[in-house]
């Protein structure tokens, strides 16, 4: 039976693959890799057989009509990404979207997905929050920045280690410097680590100690004054 499965894989350490992920994996007609040779290390870990092919946010809209022909075909297919759980920050949307208008059956395996740990581990709010992915490299950046700045839901962002000072350095222009960050890089990793602190700590312990790895940062949302409430 046609389905589109959309399966989370580990974010760091490969003991985070589900039993059910595994067993999807194997029984597909396809797996759609972000990056093959990424997933291609996993699939050989896990003795995963299965054809794989590439997906990713260079090729994707050219993809989906074909790979709509081939679930209304009969195939059953997986999508992948590098880590964590697909269209997150990450490929799937697109072809998620033209299978639930083609009304294909979408399957959403629970699993790793790197902001949930991150978050939860922040000592932050966490009952209400709200997820911002990468923020726009240049266009559109400070509007969103000072948008932001009101915001009183705890904030997720995602960042890589060479634009982390200058995201930390944003936080504090628009934030201030006493608002609460917490950043998690390396997740479930051997060198995890999540440093917690003011804005102005966090930027000086990275100004100080350059960052490596994936990084989650966790902002707590503005705190209301007495004349708010």
């Amino acid at each position: 039976m046609s389905k589109l499965f959309l399966v989370p894989t580990p974010i760091g350490n490969l003991k985070d693959m589900t039993f059910r992920a595994v067993e999807v994996l194997k029984a597909v007609d396809l797996i759609l890799a972000e990056d093959t040779r990424t997933s291609g290390k996993l699939l050989k870990h896990y003795e995963i057989g299965t054809q794989m092919q590439s997906h990713h946010m260079h090729n994707e809209h050219k993809m989906v009509d074909n790979l709509i022909q081939k679930l209304k075909s009969g195939l059953s297919i997986a999508l992948i990404s590098d880590a964590g759980t697909p269209a997150i920050s990450d490929p799937g949307f697109l072809l998620t979207r033209a299978c639930v208008e083609n009304n294909i059956e979408v399957d959403c395996l629970p699993g790793a997905t790197a902001f949930v740990p991150a978050l939860v581990n922040s000592g932050l709010p966490n009952d209400k929050f709200i997820f911002e992915g990468f923020l726009p490299v240049k266009k559109g950046r400070q509007t969103r920045l000072k948008f932001l700045a009101e915001e009183s839901r705890t904030m997720i962002f995602y960042e890589s280690p060479h634009k982390l000072i200058k995201t930390l350095t944003h936080f504090c222009e628009y934030f201030g410097e006493e608002r609460s960050v917490s950043v998690s890089r390396e997740l479930s990793k051997l060198y995890e680590e999540t440093i917690r602190g003011t804005a102005k700590e966090v930027l000086e312990h990275y100004t100080n100690k350059p960052p490596k790895g994936e990084i989650v940062i966790i902002v707590g949302g503005k705190k209301k004054s007495i004349m708010d409430i």
